[in-house]
């Protein structure tokens, strides 16, 4: 676990892991990839959204503590709140939406959205609560991704 969290870390930062997966998705994947990859990009600007935009700025946590981090890589963390992780909010809203549009696409990003969130308790950057949080947003923006248009439909209509 411990060689695997700098990579993980780096490959989730700025969602980058993501977009490559969207990438990947679209330019291999035909029609189903390209609906796989939109649906997951729209539910992970959602799920951020929600994590960093609406849900950090009404709670002011502090990251954990560094004596309760068992290792000593724990210099490098935001000074953002912890609640909640929208790191795993994005990889859980990104996975989600890929896994209802392609499901074995979603399988093969189940992995290392787990990877994710399991790192971002790792690091020390958030309690296993704010990760729950993020995942929690991230089902919730695959709910609203693949409502919208039949509620968008209804206002219009």
């Amino acid at each position: 676990m411990r060689r695997c969290v700098p990579v993980v870390e780096e490959a989730a930062e700025r969602t980058k892991l993501w977009w490559g997966a969207a990438l990947v998705m679209a330019a291999w994947g035909g029609t189903r990839g390209k609906r796989a990859a939109l649906a997951g990009l729209t539910a992970m600007a959602v799920s951020e959204t929600l994590s960093n935009a609406v849900a950090k700025p009404l709670w002011g946590r502090r990251r954990p503590p560094k004596e309760l981090i068992p290792h000593d890589d724990v210099e490098d963390r935001p000074d953002s709140s912890s609640f909640p992780s929208g790191h795993t909010a994005a990889a859980c809203g990104f996975t989600g939406a890929v896994a209802v549009v392609w499901p074995a696409a979603g399988t093969v990003c189940a992995l290392p959205a787990a990877v994710v969130a399991v790192q971002r308790v790792h690091s020390g950057a958030h309690y296993p609560s704010d990760v729950a949080a993020g995942a929690a947003i991230g089902a919730a923006s695959v709910w609203a991704v693949r409502r919208l248009p039949a509620l968008l439909h209804r206002v219009i209509s």
